[in-house]
């Protein structure tokens, strides 16, 4: 990667457009960027951050890019023009910008900008790539292979981090190099196999945990027959499986022994109880015999003793056969006897509701009289419609007397609403123009008040500063002061130094030696030190300390001005009205235009109410000519209702007669027809009904005669019903099937037989099978739990060797990951240095930056000092970070906290250097032509500053270009091609000096 051009604009301290040319700068290859402090040397570097990666170095991230020296509508702009991997790009970047509004007062942001363009040679012009963020940020940081982390520690090299680098412990160190080589991969290795570990370790537990559980199953099945313990071991233990199951395979054994033994206790029981069944079945085949000859005998004199109530039942059933013929004429007789008292009762009630001139007519005079009704009803039909038309003409008078007194309520309210109206509208037109007046004024004072506030703010800054100056002019006084009180202690001891030369210079004397001053090989009378003599160690720190206070002076003079600076700035804005009176100021303007705010936001409302008023007017005075309208045409159908109802209630008052309505009277006729048709229908019915009963009468007692009964009345007597003759039928069948049943069982040999023996004891026999039952059962019992105890213990076990089966694989994966993650997190008894995974990688990453920074640090050092790697361990803590220096001159290694602070520049200098070379080649070779060096130059002598200055200048001949960043003074004798920032008032400006002196 080479710099050639960067543009700067409203950036940092530039408050203007800056230029540099890299390419200017770098043909010397080394170059200076220098200026006083505060004039923006960093910001320059902060500018090539930017431009790559739109965001400056982590320490100064937060703050504001954009320079306060710059004008209000000059956008802040940074462009970088620069050559990698063989493309020569060109990056400007934009940030947010909050600029002046076009139109009325205050500010408007306008978004981050960024662009990207690559020369094209053969055409000779730029071609637009990206204007992207995100793609500019990827295709830079793919084509640098760097993060902005790394950029910014190998090509921005800051010697204080280096610095601390040296003098830090391994966890420090460790979290630069995990940074810069990003080693969390390695990291999330180690996480891995610990989470791998742990999930391990979790499955073989829960594996011998419900291993352990199956053998406390087992335990319980086994019961009181357990010969030896459980193995007391906890899940993880080794040896728990093997104990586990030579456990399961003992109690096995045991509780087969026990089901041979239940299993034959069973079979003789079982024999036992067979034998003691077979005598129970015989005394109970005798016992049952003998009952039922008893029962027999029992049986038989019953049957003997109901034989006479046997006889009727037989008499009766057949006289009951012979009322059967009769039967028939009964039931017609009954049915006929039936229907006439019902036809007999209907007529009498119908004739009830008849008039008493109708009260003897016959069938046919009712049957008249119904026809003559029936006519006079059909006549009345006209006049129902006539009756049903009136009553509409009534509703249709009611519903237009209905709306006329709707029509006079909207007459009046609108009356009295368009009465009102001229007054509504001239209010509503005055609230307007009052909302109108307070949002002009509104207008007005808003314009007055932000210049209001903001000389408020400026004077209140000014009052601020005007005690910060006060405080600053009595630091530079203390400064200006210890300055100079330092400078005479330093001349002073510069004096007394010159003046005890002569001592300092005979204590390098040796005899036979030249002297340095007259030549002379014998020194006959050396010069002494006496009390108080200043070497040049004392001088030096005397020069340091002046040096140290001459530029807090300077710090302090210039953050005066600073502050006077803004002071005048603040009192030019604020002038010198009091910061009391511009508050009152301020606060009467805001309250003024809060008030006029206030009354202004009533102007919408004004307006929507003006415009409901119009649209109410417009509606009521349609209202009140529509309603006037409808008025008129009632009127006109009003009369010709009247005519027609006059008509008919004329026409009606005929046909309803002496009833109250025409429906009335047709319901009277109605109901004449209906009762007449009735009573004529049931006289009909009723002497027909008295012939078929006299018939009916003669039938039943032809009937009786022929079926051998005096008279009808007892033959219905002999007449059984369906019960009845069930009854009796059952009663004659249950006595011949107990008789056959009785005389079969008596006949029976065995039984009589079985009568003739001893009364069997059934009782006996049943106690002792149930004795021989009981003994079969427990037998039985014994022998099933027994073989539920073989076949639980079987199942079990199985089980058991099945998950140590399946545990098998798992230890083994345990093993080997608890082992891999132990070693790889530096536990392990196998890591003797206890260096974790990341660690290890780091230290491989810091021995090839030692060795590369080795190689510069022996020139810097005129071979005295080498950087080594070590892996020792520091305390209690891990190995493999450790770094030392060799002094070549002792031949002794010591940690590099011991360096002298010029010996830790150059040396912070050389690890730079060599990590920039470590995490350039692991970028994937990007070659970095441009490379910064921050301070740290002052603390050299001469004769290192050009040890130093040579190795940086032998970077030319890997085509590189340094610049130096300092203040130094000696540097700029010694450099030429220079970059000087110089700081002003109005901001800062760079100025340039090429490598050919321009």
């Amino acid at each position: 990667m080479r710099l050639h051009r960067l543009h700067i604009t409203a950036f940092g301290p530039f408050g203007g457009a800056q230029e540099v040319d890299f390419d200017d700068l770098s043909t010397a290859g080394l170059f200076l960027l220098h200026g006083p402090t505060g004039a923006g040397k960093t910001s320059v570097l902060d500018a090539v951050c930017f431009a790559l990666y739109g965001s400056v170095p982590g320490a100064r991230q937060g703050g504001s890019l954009r320079s306060d020296h710059a004008l209000p509508d000059v956008r802040t702009e940074v462009t970088l023009e620069l050559t990698v991997s063989g493309r020569r790009l060109e990056i400007t970047r934009q940030p947010p910008f909050a600029r002046p509004k076009k139109r009325g007062t205050g500010t408007t942001t306008e978004k981050a900008q960024s662009w990207l363009r690559e020369y094209h040679a053969p055409a000779g012009s730029w071609k637009d790539l990206s204007r992207s963020h995100q793609e500019i940020g990827e295709e830079i940081t793919q084509l640098l292979g760097m993060s902005r982390e790394q950029f910014c520690q190998v090509v921005l090299l800051p010697q204080g981090d280096f610095a601390r680098f040296l003098r830090a412990d391994a966890e420090a160190r460790g979290r630069l190099l995990g940074r810069l080589f990003d080693t969390r991969r390695f990291a999330a290795v180690e996480q891995r196999l610990a989470e791998r570990r742990r999930t391990a370790e979790t499955q073989v537990r829960a594996g011998d945990a419900d291993l352990l559980a199956g053998a406390h199953r087992m335990q319980q099945a086994v019961g009181d027959l357990a010969e030896l313990p459980l193995p007391e071991l906890a899940p993880g233990e080794p040896g728990l499986a093997e104990a586990v199951l030579e456990w399961a395979a003992i109690n096995r054994s045991t509780a087969r022994e026990w089901f041979t033994i239940a299993h034959r206790a069973q079979a003789a029981t079982e024999s036992a109880q067979a034998a003691a069944a077979r005598v129970l079945d015989d005394v109970r085949e005798v016992a049952r015999l003998q009952r039922r000859f008893a029962e027999a005998g029992e049986r038989a004199a019953r049957l003997e003793e109901r034989s006479g109530a046997h006889q009727e039942d037989r008499a009766r059933m057949e006289r009951g056969r012979k009322a059967e013929a009769v039967a028939p004429a009964l039931g017609l007789r009954e049915a006929t006897e039936t229907e006439h008292r019902r036809a007999a009762g209907a007529e009498t009630r119908a004739r009830a509701q008849l008039s008493e001139t109708f009260s003897e007519a016959g069938a046919a005079g009712l049957a008249a009289a119904a026809r003559k009704a029936a006519e006079e009803l059909g006549g009345l039909e006209s006049a129902r419609r006539g009756e049903q038309r009136l009553t509409e003409l009534a509703t249709e008078r009611t519903k237009l007397d209905r709306q006329e007194r709707a029509d006079e309520d909207v007459l009046h309210d609108a009356e009295q609403w368009l009465s009102e109206w001229e007054a509504t509208r001239a209010g509503l037109q005055t609230r307007i123009e009052t909302a109108q007046e307070a949002a002009t004024r509104a207008e007005q004072l808003a314009v007055q008040r932000e210049p209001a506030q903001a000389r408020l703010g400026a004077a209140r800054l000014r009052d601020q500063l005007a005690g910060d100056t006060d405080e600053a002019h009595a630091r530079v006084l203390a400064a200006r002061e210890q300055a100079a009180d330092a400078r005479t202690h330093w001349l002073d001891l510069k004096e007394q130094r010159l003046k005890g030369i002569a001592a300092e210079l005979a204590a390098n004397l040796v005899d036979g030696a030249a002297c340095a001053v007259c030549g002379a090989t014998e020194h006959p009378a050396p010069a002494r030190k006496v009390d108080g003599h200043v070497d040049q160690r004392a001088e030096d720190a005397a020069l340091a300390a002046y040096q140290s206070a001459d530029e807090r002076r300077a710090e302090a003079e210039r953050r005066l001005g600073v502050v006077r600076e803004a002071l005048a700035a603040a009192t030019a804005e604020a002038g010198d009205t009091p910061t009391g009176r511009l508050a009152e100021q301020a606060e009467e303007l805001e309250r003024r235009h809060t008030e006029a705010r206030g009354a202004a936001s009533g102007l919408h409302a004004a307006g929507e109410a003006l415009r409901r008023a119009e649209h109410e007017h417009e509606r009521r005075l349609a209202a009140h000519q529509e309603a006037a309208v409808r008025g008129a045409s009632r009127s006109a159908r009003r009369d010709a209702l009247a005519r027609e109802t006059a008509t008919l209630e004329e026409e009606l008052a005929q046909a309803r007669g002496s009833a109250g309505s025409v429906a009335e009277r047709a319901a009277q006729l109605e109901r004449q027809v209906s009762t007449l048709t009735e009573a004529a229908d049931t006289a009909r019915v009723a002497a027909d009904t008295a012939q078929r009963l006299k018939d009916a009468d003669a039938r039943l007692a032809d009937a009786a005669f022929r079926a051998g009964f005096d008279t009808p009345q007892a033959a219905a007597a002999a007449l059984l019903d369906d019960t009845a003759h069930r009854e009796l039928q059952r009663r004659l069948d249950a006595w011949q099937q107990e008789e056959a049943t009785v005389r079969a069982v008596l006949a029976e040999t065995e039984t009589a037989a079985a009568a003739d023996r001893p009364p069997a004891d059934v009782r006996t026999a049943e106690q002792s099978a149930a004795v021989a039952v009981r003994r079969m059962r427990e037998a039985a019992s014994a022998r099933d739990a027994a073989a539920r105890r073989c076949s639980e213990l079987d199942r079990l076990s199985h089980r058991a060797t099945a998950s140590v089966r399946r545990l098998g694989p798992l230890r083994e994966e345990y093993d080997r990951v608890a082992r891999l993650a132990t070693l790889a997190a530096g536990t392990s008894a196998d890591n003797e240095r206890r260096m974790r995974l990341e660690s290890y990688v780091l230290a491989a990453r810091l021995e090839q930056v030692a060795a590369a920074a080795s190689a510069r640090l022996q020139r810097m050092s005129s071979g005295r000092y080498t950087l080594v790697h070590s892996d020792d361990r520091a305390g209690r803590g891990r190995s493999g970070l450790g770094l030392h220096v060799v002094d070549a001159w002792t031949g002794r290694e010591r940690d590099t906290a011991t360096l002298s602070g010029g010996e830790t520049f150059f040396a912070s200098l050389a690890l730079a250097l060599g990590l920039a070379d470590v995490v350039t080649d692991e970028a994937g070779g990007v070659r970095l032509d441009t490379l910064f060096i921050d301070e740290g130059f002052g603390s050299l002598d001469d004769q290192t500053l050009d040890e130093v200055l040579d190795v940086l200048d032998s970077l030319r001949e890997r085509d590189r270009s340094v610049g130096i960043v300092s203040h130094v003074a000696d540097l700029r004798r010694r450099i030429h091609a220079q970059l000087e920032v110089v700081k002003g008032r109005s901001g800062s400006v760079v100025r340039q000096r090429g490598g050919d002196g321009g």
